[in-house]
């Protein structure tokens, strides 16, 4: 039986035919919008994100369009790039993995802490020789590197974190993943004319002032000094670097955790944004929309393009998009801190000679004092209930274990 379309304008037929999930983030997104036609897939950049798309006579030939069957699993990494800095090397601000279960008709998307302790694997391509217990952020920055060169290769840093998740989480394959760009983010929510998010929490901004100005780097906690830009609560309309902003702020109340909650807020607004009807009657907007939304992304569809995409996530849409929180804490170990010794005291002052305490064993050395400790923060691990729920999304047993617990899912 043949799919039932919608009635739309024919220049909406002729740029949106089927469904997509077109992936864009500033740490994250992931916005839904009918089909993308070639003039679209030009616009987004590709790379071989998986390092499994070379000339190998024995590479997987992949499926047609009409054979991709689900579950499907598709990672998406934020990235802050310095364009003031050729050597700059990049680490994945924000780590995000969509589940689209067997019936290819629902979506699950859930971030992983930036800072969560994995183990990395070695990676002879950069020369890494792999670390037991590193953050996962860093997966990216080290397969990033270049032997013989100071420039950075961001596909194979993906490569590298890809690697690392799916070691984490127990997911063996990624079936498609992308580079979110967060300096071209701003002008995609932009183009889209603003998004409206409900500030759950006062945030102060360590990057930026009231006017959207960086603030200056500084001797403080943060790095930063000078006027910030407060989000206060309630619903607020946000322009491009409002919303990205926010949506990066982690020294607030729930450190990473809240930040994630931010992040899965402006995806929910991005695709509630792009599937409004005024979007889709504005031919001209919504062009600028996707071409803004390409030059921000990195894809690789292992082997399918964007339009083959489309085709398989037609069914996908926005209120069938379910952000699910992972929750966990912080790990540390507590440690000398050698910066406070304890027999870094000063001389007495010179003074008369006094008679010895006679209470005192002149013989018998004074028992040292215990050396100064400090806690050391080493990063995030998730709790049982989050390590459970990767492991139902590795089963592809998603939706049985969300009906035993539903407070997984951010209402």
């Amino acid at each position: 039986m043949g799919r039932q379309r919608r009635t739309a304008p024919r220049w909406a037929r002729w740029s949106v035919l089927a469904g997509t999930a077109l992936m864009l983030f500033a740490g994250t997104a992931l916005v839904a919008v009918d089909r993308v036609v070639a003039r679209y897939e030009n616009a987004v950049h590709h790379a071989d994100l998986f390092g499994d798309q070379g000339e190998s006579p024995d590479a997987e030939v992949p499926a047609r369009r009409d054979d991709v069957k689900g579950p499907l699993n598709i990672l998406l990494a934020g990235i802050d790039p310095r364009n003031d800095d050729p050597f700059w090397i990049p680490r994945a601000d924000s780590i995000l993995v969509m589940h689209i279960p067997a019936g290819l008709d629902r979506g699950y998307l859930f971030s992983l802490p930036r800072d969560l302790l994995v183990a990395i694997p070695p990676f002879p391509k950069s020369g890494y020789p792999g670390n037991q217990a590193d953050k996962l952020a860093h997966a990216m920055f080290f397969g990033a590197q270049t032997p013989g060169s100071r420039r950075a290769d961001n596909a194979q840093g993906f490569e590298l974190l890809a690697a690392t998740v799916s070691r984490y989480t127990g997911i063996a394959r990624f079936d498609a993943g992308a580079i979110i760009d967060f300096s071209g983010f701003k002008d995609v929510i932009d183009a889209l004319g603003g998004v409206d998010m409900v500030v759950d929490q006062r945030v102060a901004s360590i990057h930026r002032e009231p006017d959207g100005d960086p603030r200056d780097h500084g001797k403080s906690s943060t790095g930063y000094v000078g006027p910030q830009m407060v989000y206060e609560p309630g619903r607020r309309h946000f322009n491009g670097w409002q919303a990205l902003d926010y949506a990066r702020q982690r020294y607030i109340p729930g450190g990473d955790y809240a930040r994630q909650r931010h992040q899965q807020q402006m995806v929910r607004a991005m695709v509630t944004k792009g599937f409004s009807a005024d979007l889709l009657a504005d031919p001209l907007r919504l062009d600028k929309v996707l071409r803004a939304a390409g030059s921000s992304l990195t894809f690789s569809g292992r082997g399918r393009s964007l339009v083959d995409w489309a085709f398989t996530l037609s069914d996908l849409r926005p209120d069938q998009i379910a952000m699910v929180r992972l929750s966990g804490g912080g790990v540390g170990r507590w440690v000398e801190d050698k910066s406070k010794k304890a027999d870094d005291k000063p001389d007495p002052k010179p003074s008369s000679p006094v008679d010895p305490d006679p209470s005192k064993d002149p013989e018998k050395p004074e028992k040292p004092e215990k050396p100064k400790l400090k806690y050391e923060y080493l990063g995030e691990q998730l709790d049982a209930s989050a390590r459970q729920f990767l492991a139902s999304v590795a089963a592809g047993s998603v939706e049985n274990f969300l009906a035993l617990h539903p407070g997984l899912i951010k209402g």
